[in-house]
């Protein structure tokens, strides 16, 4: 059984190097996130440069994902780097300020502070590490008092206690970066606090407009990040081509305790819609420094995996960690004994289900025909990736192979969970089409003679959302 859940990867000085990433994309890594809350922009156009080539070399697809960096709600600088806030000290947080900061007074990078803001309200810096309660807000200066404290330095995050900070989710900044994204097609577009369905046809638009000259449009992943997005969820997913769980700055705002139910729900809907969904943060966090995870950790990526999650993503552990390569191979260890654990429940999920297209239904029937059968491969002719997409959304221990002409299908696809996707040359004959895909994987060790295989394609071959055919083959 190989791995049906995918790795994302984030790229940093710990894995740039162009031996390390071939060691990651080996170790198991399916995407590689490159994160524009760091670098210039031609620092993340010479790294989608080496993935691409790094990837051609090991002869897998892997899909880059570019990830916007959102509004910068943070403090400012100090005089030291840093400063100790004691418990009960009042503290001012001002958006005027230009000088750095002391024990008494720090600027704010995000002005509109003093705005969002009551007297009451909780104030949660640095991850929810320190927490001020806000006093009073006089001009651009929000007085507070220090409830929780502890260290604080340079730039650290701020987070409202219940959300309801007015920050648009695309700057300037994010808006020039879809540009540089578009200048290399990423594969996926990540857009970080989105807070409605709006926010992501905004940035779906400029995304477009972006790539245009290179006829190009990157599949939108939606970063949940912020209360306000919880009760428009459905909205927004339908405004996505998928969903990050992003746990981080969403803990810091709806509490620690509600963010496990919230990333089943958030799994279980994306699937239900036919999206995508990536668990993220803090999954493998104690291998930015040591070489095994913590059993905690173990359970984490393994809990992610058995809520349905098409991938499970890495942060630091690879952009700056000492064991970037370890935690790979960690990490798609614990995802195959999950999945190896993982219950099918096909005919329960198709009780009541109704499929109002053609090549949707010919997607699940061609699940319930391998599931009965015991076919061992379900081969996908796909130009878009939507029928491998559709099938994806299904638990089922037959690897789905997606076979397409088109190389950003096939790297869409390798997000895809229990998607091997595989390029092939463009077919016109049906017959022709069917014959290469059991040859090429019996070429792979995949098939034997006796072996059964459901395969789907369109006909006429070549036309995106055309599938409207399901053969149930045996290999001679």
């Amino acid at each position: 059984m190989s791995r049906a859940t995918k790795i994302v990867a984030t790229l940093g000085p710990a894995s740039s190097d162009p031996e390390v990433l071939e060691r990651l994309l080996r170790a198991g890594v399916d995407v590689v996130r490159l994160n524009f809350s760091h670098g210039k922009a031609q620092d993340h156009i010479d790294r989608a440069r080496l993935v691409r080539e790094t990837a051609e070399r090991v002869g897998k697809p892997v899909a880059l994902m570019a990830d916007l960096q959102g509004p910068k709600i943070r403090v400012g600088k100090f005089e030291e780097g840093k400063v100790m806030l004691v418990p009960g000290a009042p503290f001012i947080l001002d958006a005027s300020r230009t000088e750095p900061g002391n024990v008494d007074i720090v600027g704010l990078d995000y002005k509109e502070l003093p705005r969002d803001v009551r007297p009451g309200d909780l104030l949660l810096l640095n991850d929810g590490l320190l927490v001020l309660t806000v006093d009073s807000v006089r001009g651009d200066r929000v007085h507070t008092l220090v409830k929780i404290g502890g260290e604080l330095s340079n730039n650290k995050g701020i987070n409202k206690q219940g959300g309801g900070l007015t920050a648009p989710a695309l700057t300037a900044k994010d808006m020039d970066d879809i540009k540089t994204a578009a200048s290399f097609q990423c594969d996926f577009l990540a857009v970080s606090f989105p807070k409605s369905a709006t926010d992501m046809e905004m940035a779906r638009q400029l995304a477009n407009v972006a790539g245009e000259p290179y006829r190009h449009k990157p599949a939108m992943i939606a970063k949940i990040e912020r209360s306000e997005a919880i009760p428009v969820l459905e909205a927004i997913l339908k405004a996505s081509d998928g969903i990050m769980v992003a746990r981080g700055d969403l803990a810091v705002e709806v509490g620690n305790a509600a963010v496990p139910a919230l990333q089943k729900k958030m799994i279980r809907m994306a699937r239900e819609m036919d999206k995508i969904a990536i668990t993220a943060t803090q999954m493998m966090e104690s291998m930015i420094v040591n070489p095994v995870p913590t059993r905690a950790e173990v359970s984490d990526v393994a809990n992610a995996v058995l809520d349905g999650t098409d991938a499970v993503m890495l942060s630091a552990e690879t952009a700056a960690g000492k064991y970037p390569v370890e935690t790979v191979e960690h990490m798609a260890l614990i995802a195959l004994e999950a999945e190896r654990a993982d219950e099918v429940k096909l005919d329960a999920d198709f009780i009541n289900k109704r499929f109002g297209r053609i090549d949707q239904s010919i997607a699940m029937g061609a699940l319930f025909t391998a599931h009965h059968l015991g076919c061992k491969a379900i081969i996908a002719l796909t130009e878009s990736g939507s029928t491998a997409l559709w099938m994806s959304r299904h638990n089922i221990h037959v690897p789905i192979f997606g076979m397409t002409s088109q190389a950003t299908s096939e790297r869409r696809m390798a997000l895809y969970r229990n998607v091997r996707p595989i390029l092939m040359p463009n077919h016109t004959d049906r017959d022709q089409a069917l014959a290469d895909a059991e040859r090429v994987l019996v070429q792979r060790g995949v098939l034997k003679p006796g072996d059964t295989y459901a395969i789907t394609c369109g006909e006429p071959m070549g036309y995106p959302g055309g599938t409207n055919m399901l053969k149930v083959c045996r290999v001679n």
